[in-house]
């Protein structure tokens, strides 16, 4: 375990691919800086390269106080060893109270690693972060300041807050989607610190012989608008019904985990716990229950319009606006409307 340094600062691992810095340590630095704010302590993130330059510059705008930042060849690709070497080196160094990963395929890789080493606690996939006093069952202290970890326990059933008062650095992994990203503001000024890294041949056992990515289909969480389908659209040649809508509102189309699993549309356009966490201006849910692990990727949306035969669907609990009925007679009916609005603005246009 790491020295529990109650004034240690509060970090984000900044994750990059090829020189880009990637959307969720973005969004982590709005909600580390209010923990930090909170916290009275310094906000620092920690940026591992082979030397593209202009990464630091960026966290610092969106946020930072620190970045420290730990250039070597041997960063250029991301490997488990190489890269838990030189994170845990710093942690042990600096010793923050607070290191924050995105739980990304990377964070969900590298996370668990350092905190083994460090012999410290982490919380995967949470979806909310706040600081708050707690009364220790073992020793009757009342430990002040520690960070509240909320995530879905139990399937999804229930919203968990996990503390940890003894282990340090806390450390958790935080889901895609769910922080807000903050503006950045290029005029704010911050302090860079370059470290050393001993990294070796040795710390990296895989050869990477070429990489291979695919870029997903959809990118649901830069969509203003979203049509979801759910397992209630009742087969994959139905599903047309939500692409027809999600087309004439220029929406991305997307689905709730049982469509998934159904095979109405690919995992790509999943929405929830195990999918893509969106907040658009407008979500639609066609079909969809709304179980909490459906409610966990798309709650924060700023409106919600749910369409469902079932009055007592929970998704209803959420919703802005409720349609109650059948989605065969309802949406082709909405189509129709958006379609007609479409001309009227055309014909509008044209007149002037």
């Amino acid at each position: 375990m790491i020295g529990v340094n109650r004034q240690g600062e509060v970090w984000v691992f900044a994750e990059q691919h090829d020189g880009r810095l990637e959307d969720t340590p973005i969004e982590l630095m709005s909600k580390a800086r209010g923990l930090a704010d909170a916290l009275g302590v310094k906000l620092a993130a920690a940026a591992l390269t082979d030397g593209v330059g202009g990464l630091a510059e960026k966290l610092i705008q969106y946020g930072a106080d620190k970045v420290y930042v730990v250039e070597h060849p041997l960063l250029r690709t991301y490997q488990t060893n190489s890269y838990a070497k030189v994170m845990y080196d710093l942690i042990h160094k600096y010793e923050p109270q607070i290191v924050l990963y995105g739980a990304t395929v990377t964070g969900r890789d590298l996370a668990p690693r350092i905190a083994s080493a460090a012999k410290a606690g982490l919380t995967a996939d949470c979806t909310d972060l706040q600081i708050g006093d707690h009364e220790s069952a073992k020793d009757k202290q009342l430990h002040k300041n520690l960070l509240f970890q909320v995530r879905p326990a139990f399937g999804g059933n229930i919203i968990a807050t996990i503390i940890n008062y003894d282990r340090w650095p806390q450390m958790a992994t935080v889901r895609e989607g769910v922080m807000r990203m903050a503006e950045p503001d290029v005029n704010r000024k911050g302090e860079i610190i370059k470290e050393k890294a001993e990294l070796s041949q040795h710390d990296l056992p895989l050869e990477i012989l070429a990489e291979h990515k695919q870029p997903r289909k959809v990118n649901l969480k830069a969509a203003r608008i979203i049509v979801a389908g759910g397992a209630g659209v009742g087969g994959k040649d139905n599903f047309k019904l939500i692409w027809d809508l999600a087309n004439c509102l220029g929406a991305a189309p997307a689905a709730s985990r049982a469509a998934v699993d159904l095979g109405f549309i690919d995992h790509d356009h999943q929405v929830g716990q195990t999918g893509t966490t969106v907040r658009p201006n407008l979500y639609v849910a066609v079909g969809i229950s709304g179980a909490i692990q459906h409610q966990a990727g798309m709650s924060q949306s700023q409106k919600i319009v749910a369409i469902n035969s079932d009055p007592e669907a929970p998704i209803f609990q959420i919703a802005h606006y409720k349609v109650v009925g059948d989605l065969n007679v309802v949406v082709p009916k909405m189509i129709k409307a958006v379609r007609a609005r479409s001309v009227k603005q055309q014909q509008a246009e044209v007149t002037e």
